[in-house]
Order: C-alpha cells, then structure tokens, then sequence
C-alpha cells in the first residue's frame, strides 16, 4: 500500500484519532448539542400548541362576535319594525280622527248653512208681508186703475229699497 501512498501507520494513527475524536465530540458535543435540538424541538412544538390554542380561541371569538351581531340585527329589526307599526298605528288613528273631525265639521257647517239659509227665508217672507201689507194699503186708498196701479208698485218697491239702504 506504500506504493499507492499510504503509510499503514499514519493511516491507523488517523483512524485511533477519528474514533477518539468521535468518542470526544460524541461526549462533549453530541449530547449538549442533542439538548439543544430537543429543547429547540420541544420549544417549537410548545410554540405550535398555544398558536392552535389561540386559533381555536380566535375562532370561538369570532364565532360569539357573529352570534352577536346576528342577535343585534334581528333585535335591531324587531325594533324597527315595532316603530313602522306603532307608525301605521298613529297614521291609522289620526286618519280616523281627522274623519270624524271632518264630519263634525262639515254637520256644523251643513246646520250652519240651513239656520242661516231658515233665517234668510223667514226675513224675506217678513219683508214680502210688510209690502203686501204696504202694498193693500195703498190700493185700497187709491182706485185700481192699471196705471194707479203700476205707481203704486213702483212706489212701493222704491220705499222698500229706501227702508233697506236706510
């Protein structure tokens, strides 16, 4: 093997102090390093845990917060539909209301409009009979010639004009 390049003894020199220097670092280095490794492992594995655990958590929260703002929407609903009907309700009775106030009023006006209209009458059947009565008065005075006539009435009406601008 000398005649390749290898010297036997330097060659098994070489293999005692790669196996001491395994021995060595298996001992020294191996173990703590192997620690590290586990206590690295275990750390992430820890780490992994708590950030489902905190998922799952953030989860359930969003869910709740969900629920909640579903129940605030349906009561938020409720509460506007309460006011649209309560809304109806009023319009409804201030309708009927403003009926039944209408109809008063229009009774009122109706029964307004006949007594006047009752005293209307009455006052021109009083001034009829006043110049009928006027009237007879002066025919029987006077002879009933057509033209003695026709002054009379104009007359007449001409007085009943005077008595009611006076």
């Amino acid at each position: 093997m000398e005649a390749l390049g290898f010297n036997i003894q330097s060659l098994i020199a070489q293999v005692v102090n790669f196996i001491i220097l395994l021995l060595v670092l298996g001992v020294v280095a191996y173990k703590p390093v192997m620690k590290m490794l586990d206590e690295r492992s275990r750390k992430i594995k820890e780490s992994l845990e708590q950030a489902e655990t905190v998922r799952q958590q953030a989860a359930a929260a969003e869910d709740e917060t969900k629920q909640r703002i579903a129940e605030a929407s349906r009561e938020g609903q409720e509460i506007v539909n309460r006011a649209l009907k309560t809304g109806d309700e009023l319009r409804a009775k201030s309708k009927v209301d403003a009926q039944a106030e209408t109809e008063t009023m229009l009774t009122r006006a109706r029964g307004e409009i006949a007594r006047e209209r009752d005293e209307a009458i009455d006052s021109v059947r009083r001034e009829f009979a006043d110049l009928t009565v006027l009237a007879a008065e002066r025919v029987i005075d006077r002879s009933l010639d057509k033209t003695a006539h026709q002054e009379l009435i104009k007359e007449v009406l001409e007085k009943s004009d005077a008595l009611k601008k006076g």
